[in-house]
């Protein structure tokens, strides 16, 4: 099988502050891998590692087939990159930015021409090509970005959060155009989200990372599939009931496991219509009011609560969450 990225024990170190956490995975030719997991996380220093913008601290790391450390150019030559932060000139137009960018790979006046109007067409703002970036919406200049990664026709993409900030419309318009490009070219794409249905709409296979670390990875479904059964939600009024109520389920060994978040308890069990009943008759002998309750089948949100004790949305607001982004900002 051929591999675009290969990583091993990739570690990456701001002084005493470890951001990433010695992780290993492959990412196959052709397919779309994503990294799931909230800022801090160590997703962005990733990418930075892997598209040669950082050094790694120890580990291995292989891009288009070439060691990041020991082969800059070579692997700079064969990626493009879209950055979670923007990157356009906002005095130049849509065209220019492009035109600068294909001069600065080197190519001819006849390829750059070919190739901008190719792409423009690609992202649908041909019409657009000659307007002011200031004047481009937050969707326009995220597409004229994806364009702007293809100049030099990549072996392996990669997107860090490409479409943090823009309307759930426009972030599926993104993320389809990201679909075309597999298809169209077999393109591999690495891209970084801490939107849980991005990485569900989207990827092949998913990497959930939390605080440095990989703590699992396979395709969406499989990783759905391996909680088996359903998953019991119920909303209390505080965290103190939660804990009480699963700790009381717990003894009962009528769940397989639970997870707190906040005020709200997940029950994982192997079938919810059954499981319901009794559910609900431990917390009305505990005198537990329950605010709101509903069963499902196991989504990707479960398999990131089950995996890292707490949920995405918890984790991006969490006070040590920010600070691990200071640090990691200000380390850079």
């Amino acid at each position: 099988m051929e591999y675009s990225i290969k990583v091993s024990n990739l570690v990456k170190k701001y002084g005493s502050f470890i951001a990433v956490d010695g992780i290993s995975f492959e990412v196959k030719k052709g397919e779309i891998f994503g990294f799931l997991g909230p800022n801090g996380a160590g997703k962005t220093t990733t990418v930075h590692t892997l598209t040669t913008i950082i050094e790694k601290t120890s580990g291995d790391a292989f891009v288009a087939g070439y060691d990041v450390s020991k082969y800059k150019e070579q692997v700079r030559d064969r990626i493009g990159i879209v950055f979670q932060d923007p990157s356009l000139d906002d005095r130049l137009t849509g065209y220019e930015n492009l035109d600068f960018h294909a001069m600065v790979y080197g190519l001819a006046k006849g390829e750059r021409e070919e190739r901008i109007s190719e792409l423009l067409d690609m992202v649908e703002l041909k019409d657009k090509a000659n307007l002011l970036i200031s004047k481009y919406s937050g969707g326009m200049r995220r597409r004229l970005e994806i364009a702007r990664g293809l100049l030099n026709r990549p072996e392996v993409l990669f997107l860090d959060e490409p479409t943090i900030g823009l309307d759930v419309q426009t972030r599926r318009h993104i993320l389809d155009y990201v679909k075309s490009l597999k298809e169209k070219y077999n393109m591999t794409v690495l891209i970084t989200t801490h939107y849980i249905e991005e990485a569900d709409y989207i990827c092949d296979r998913v990497a959930i990372i939390d605080k440095g670390k990989i703590v699992v990875c396979d395709t969406p479904k499989n990783l759905k599939k391996g909680l088996e059964g359903d998953v019991i939600i119920a909303k209390l009024h505080n965290k103190d009931n939660a804990m009480k109520l699963a700790n009381k389920i717990n003894k009962e060994h009528i769940a397989k496991s639970t997870k707190i978040s906040n005020n709200i308890l997940y029950t994982y069990v192997k079938d919810a219509s059954s499981i319901l009943p009794k559910f609900m008759n431990i917390a009305s002998k505990e005198g537990i009011s329950i605010e709101n309750i509903e069963m499902r089948n196991p989504s990707l949100e479960d398999v990131f609560i089950h995996y890292t004790g707490k949920s995405i949305r918890d984790e991006e607001g969490s006070g040590n969450e920010s600070m691990r982004e200071i640090v990691m900002r200000r380390m850079r």
